[in-house]
C-alpha cells in the first residue's frame, strides 16, 4: 500500500473550481460513455493484457472491449451502482463475452479482499461537488479528487508486481500530479482538450519505497 502520508496535506491544484459543468446524459442513472470513456479505451487497447480490473465500469464499455482481446486472461468489472453492473452485464451478453467477465457490486476495492491484477483501469468521478445535484458517477468530492486519492491509496495492494494503472483525470479535478509522483511513476499517455476542461489519461506504476520518487515509468 502507498503510505497514506503522501496523500495527506495540500495535494489540490490551484485552479478555480467553483463553476458548473454540464454532464453527458445518463441512461437509467448509469454514466453514458463520453469523451473520457473513449480516451481511456484508446489508451487501454494497445497496452492492457493479462488480468484486468475495470473499476467503476459504468455501462461496461471498457470491460467488454478488453474482454474481447486475446491477450486478456480475465476481467473483473466493478461498480458501486447495482444498475450500472446490470447495464454492464447486458452489454457483455450482447457482445458475447459475458463468460469472460466477473461482475461485482463494490465500493472501490471493498469486495475484492486481497485479489491482484496486472492492470487496473479507472474512469473515476473526478469533478468537484455541486451540492444537491451531485451524481455518484461524476462528483468526486469537495474538490473533485477525493475518490481518486482514496483509490490511489488502496490500489497498490491490488496490483501484481509490475502492475499498472490507467486513470482519467480532468484539469478540474484538483489533484497535483507532482504530489502523485511521491508514490507512483506517472506518465501522461493521452490528452483530450475540451471547451471547458482538459482530460488526461495517466499511466501509473507504484514506486517501491526503497526506490525513492520517480519521474518516468519504465
Amino acid at each position: 500500500m502507498v503510505p497514506i502520508e503522501f496523500l495527506k496535506g495540500d495535494w489540490t491544484a490551484g485552479a478555480t473550481l467553483n463553476f458548473t459543468r454540464e454532464r453527458p446524459c445518463l441512461m437509467t442513472g448509469v454514466y453514458r460513455p463520453a469523451e473520457d470513456s473513449y480516451l481511456l479505451l484508446e489508451q487501454a487497447r494497445g497496452r492492457v493484457c493479462g488480468s484486468v480490473l475495470d473499476m467503476g465500469t459504468g455501462s461496461g464499455l471498457l470491460a467488454v472491449e478488453l474482454a474481447s482481446k486475446k491477450c486478456v486472461s480475465s476481467v473483473v468489472a466493478i461498480d458501486l451502482d447495482t444498475a450500472a453492473v446490470t447495464e454492464a452485464r447486458r452489454r457483455a451478453e450482447d457482445a458475447g463475452v459475458a463468460d469472460r467477465i466477473e461482475f461485482v457490486v463494490s465500493d472501490l476495492f471493498d469486495e475484492l479482499e486481497d485479489r491482484r491484477f496486472d492492470w487496473i483501469v479507472f474512469n473515476p468521478p473526478y469533478l468537484p461537488s455541486e451540492g444537491s445535484i451531485d451524481e455518484a458517477s461524476w462528483a468526486g468530492g469537495r474538490v473533485g479528487g477525493e475518490v481518486v486519492m482514496r483509490f490511489l491509496h488502496e490500489a497498490p495492494d491490488h496490483l501484481e508486481p509490475k502492475g499498472r494503472i490507467l486513470l482519467i483525470l480532468s484539469s478540474l479535478t484538483g489533484v497535483d500530479l507532482e504530489k502523485l509522483r511521491d508514490g507512483f511513476r506517472v506518465e501522461v499517455v493521452g490528452e483530450e482538450p475540451l471547451f471547458y476542461e482538459r482530460l488526461q489519461c495517466l499511466m501509473l506504476e507504484p514506486i517501491n519505497p526503497s526506490e525513492g520518487p520517480g519521474r518516468d515509468p519504465r
